[in-house]
Order: structure tokens, then C-alpha cells, then sequence
């Protein structure tokens, strides 16, 4: 059963949604239609004991978390406090170490920054949580790939790498940051990366396999199925295809089953486990939709948007192996009929996601707490995408 409202002919998300929801666990869908909230739905289930997903419930949304994060280094850069080009390292002295003082911040929200290879910065997972330790892991690693050469997605590097540059410029913590920038502003009912006790309380419980130990996680977060699938895929296209990088960026060593644990939400991973309401997301990526600003509340201006939102990079990425085109810290949204001209946003793997397509005066998310699909999403948040797209273009005719 799917809760909460749709707006008149915007009823084929709630359908998208509720056929999400088939294969089990719960979720939530929103959309606003210039600047107007016209969907907010949920449905399914919350946690194994069967519990009903919540109108407040929230989840885990993984790499959905990028955009989040990009979006407030954006707002420093609205505010005069740094520039895309940047050095990293004239913010991060530390980080020139290794050969990378040359290193931009354009290049690292475009996934050019070449230190994708989580793989060898840490010996176990539990590293991850380490915020610290990342950091000084990143800024003594010399480059896996060319700096300014074709985009290899930092799966996870990508949220210490922005994270940080964003805290030496800010003075705050990431978890303060997100609260006064932009939970706070926009009044946001759910919207954390490292987040407090009562907030993880909300939290929906992500699925798990349902037979074996939390060791044999690693089938629920299918990198070898990618890589193979990828692999086919590679031998018609003759695109770039590197399985030892593509381990390097989404493969962490030790338990694989670590992000799934409730204990990863109170610690800022800021490529991965953003905690959010698919009506938090939504409302963000209205205000982008809008040109920066809902119901009188600006986060970023007209101008900076747009240098935000300018294509970086046309190629084929080098561990996602399809055409990203990343911007600063977005990517192109996709509907199940392919790439959305002219949207951008940021998916996840489990199929939670949210963009802003500003042609329409739209903006969509979905969070939920399945595991599956690729390492950026998968057939559910597209299946939502498209629901929008047909509602909105049947009520401008």
C-alpha cells in the first residue's frame, strides 16, 4: 500500500513506486513541479519485523550523497571562500604531497582527480570510519591515474576528497555544515551525512542477504557481477575497460558487509551514506530546478549554478565504463528511457537518487532501503524518473 498524495496527473509516480516496492522492502518517492510539491508518497516496509515505512522514515541512500555534499562546496564558492580551479592544496597544504600540488578542485568534482583506488588506501573497512585517517590516506597517496585525464569515478574517495577541502575552508564539521547550510534553510525534515542518535532512530533498516553471516554481504554489493556484466558490454562497444581499476574504486578490503551496519550512519562518509527523506532531497534539488532559490530561500546563485552544472567531461568513465557526463559533483540523470537532456542529479547504488531537471521545473528523489544493482543506481529511482517526466509533460500540453 503506498501513502501520502499525489497531485492530479501526477498519479504515475505513486504507481512507479508502488511497482518498485513489488520485489519487497519500503521506500519513499517525492517531486516537486516549479517549485510546487506535488508528490509525496511511501509504502513497504521499514525493517525485517515487517514495520510499515513511515511518512518521517529515512535511509541510507549512498552514493545519492554526492550531490548533497557537492552541492554545499557550490555554496562556498557562491560566497567567495574558493574557486573551482583552485588547487586543492591551497586549501589542504597536505594534500600536495605525492606529486598532487597541482591538483584542482574542478578536477576532483569531476572525478579527474585520479585517486579513485579506495582499495589502496585502506587494509580493513573499519578505516572508513576514520575520518582522520582517510584524509592523511589521501594526502600522502601518490595519483592512480593521470590528474586531468578521462574521469574514473571516485566511488568513495570522492567524500573525504570534497569533505575535507569544504571543512578547511569552512572551519566547521561536515554534520554542522549540512545542518546550518542547508537542512536548516530550506527546513528539511531529514537530511544528514554523519548523523545523531535520534536521527538514526528514524532510520529504515537496509536488506540484508537472508541466509549467512553479514561476511557474505559481498553477493548483496555484486562488484564481480558488474565487472562481468560490463565486461560483455565492453567486448561490442570497445570502450575502456580496466577490471583492476574498477576493483580499485568500489572494492573496500575487509568486510564488505560494513556499510550496511546501523553504526556506518553516525560517522560522515560523504560519497556514501548520506541520511535522507526522499522529501528532503527533493526539496534541495527544487531549489537547483528553480535557479537556486524556493519560496524565497536561496542556496546558490543563478551564476554559480551554471558554472556548477556545465558538462566536464563527454567520455566514457573509466570504472562506470558509460557516459556520465559528469559536472561538478553531478552526473546526468536517467529515466528508463535513457539519459535526461538537460537534468542532472546524483543516483545510488540500491536505487535511491535525486536530480533537477530545470527545462521542466522538475526535481525527483526516491530513497529506499533495498540493496542491489549497479554501484549507481539501478531500474527503480528510472522508473520514477520516467513516471515524472510522462506527468509533467502530459500536463503542459
Amino acid at each position: 500500500m503506498i501513502e501520502g498524495v499525489c497531485e492530479p496527473g501526477f498519479q504515475p509516480v505513486g504507481e512507479a513506486l508502488s511497482t518498485s516496492l513489488e520485489q519487497g522492502g519500503g521506500g519513499a518517492a517525492c517531486v516537486y513541479h516549479h517549485g510546487v510539491k506535488v508528490v509525496d508518497v511511501w509504502g513497504g516496509t521499514r525493517d525485517r519485523d515487517g514495520n510499515p515505512w513511515m511518512s518521517d522514515t529515512m535511509s541510507m541512500s549512498f552514493s545519492t550523497s554526492k550531490g548533497v555534499v557537492s552541492t554545499l562546496l557550490h555554496q562556498l564558492v557562491d560566497k567567495g571562500l574558493l574557486d573551482y580551479d583552485d588547487t586543492v592544496a591551497g586549501h589542504w597544504p597536505e594534500f600536495a604531497a605525492a606529486g598532487k600540488s597541482k591538483i584542482t578542485v574542478r578536477q576532483v568534482l569531476s572525478h579527474r582527480a585520479g585517486l579513485p583506488h579506495i582499495r589502496q588506501l585502506v587494509t580493513d573497512a573499519e578505516q572508513i570510519l576514520d575520518w582522520d585517517y582517510m584524509v592523511d590516506a589521501l594526502a600522502n597517496s601518490r595519483p592512480r591515474l593521470r590528474p586531468g585525464g578521462r574521469s574514473a569515478y571516485h566511488a568513495l574517495t570522492f567524500g573525504w576528497l570534497v569533505g575535507e577541502i569544504i571543512q578547511r575552508v569552512d572551519g566547521r564539521r561536515l554534520p554542522e555544515i549540512i545542518c546550518s547550510e542547508l537542512a536548516e534553510p530550506l527546513d528539511l525534515d531529514g537530511l544528514y551525512i554523519g548523523a545523531p542518535p535520534e536521527a538514526i532512530a528514524r532510520a529504515a533498516v537496509l536488506n540484508r542477504p537472508r541466509r549467512g553471516s553479514i561476511s557474505k554481504a559481498a553477493k548483496v554489493l555484486p562488484v564481480n557481477r558488474w565487472i562481468n556484466s560490463m565486461s560483455r558490454v565492453n567486448r561490442i562497444t570497445r570502450g575502456p575497460f580496466d577490471p583492476a581499476l574498477i576493483r580499485d574504486a568500489l572494492v573496500v578490503p575487509g568486510d564488505p558487509g560494513l556499510l550496511l551496519e546501523p553504526r556506518v550512519m553516525e560517522v560522515p562518509i560523504p560519497a556514501a551514506n548520506g541520511l535522507f527523506t526522499a522529501r528532503s532531497l527533493a526539496r534541495v534539488y527544487a531549489a537547483l530546478a528553480e535557479g537556486g532559490e524556493i519560496d524565497g530561500v536561496r542556496i546558490l546563485s543563478p551564476e554559480t549554478l551554471d558554472r556548477a552544472t556545465t558538462v566536464q567531461s563527454r567520455s566514457r568513465d573509466r570504472v562506470l565504463l558509460t557516459h556520465m557526463k559528469w559536472r561538478l559533483g553531478y552526473h546526468n540523470a536517467f529515466s528508463t528511457r535513457g539519459a535526461i537532456e538537460g537534468a542532472y542529479g546524483h543516483y545510488g547504488y540500491g536505487g535511491s537518487g535525486a536530480f533537477a531537471d530545470p527545462g521542466r521545473g522538475l526535481a525527483v528523489a526516491m530513497v529506499n532501503n533495498s540493496t542491489g544493482g549497479s554501484p549507481f543506481g539501478d531500474e527503480r529511482i528510472r522508473l520514477i524518473a520516467n513516471a515524472a517526466l510522462v506527468s509533467a509533460s502530459a500536463i503542459s500540453r
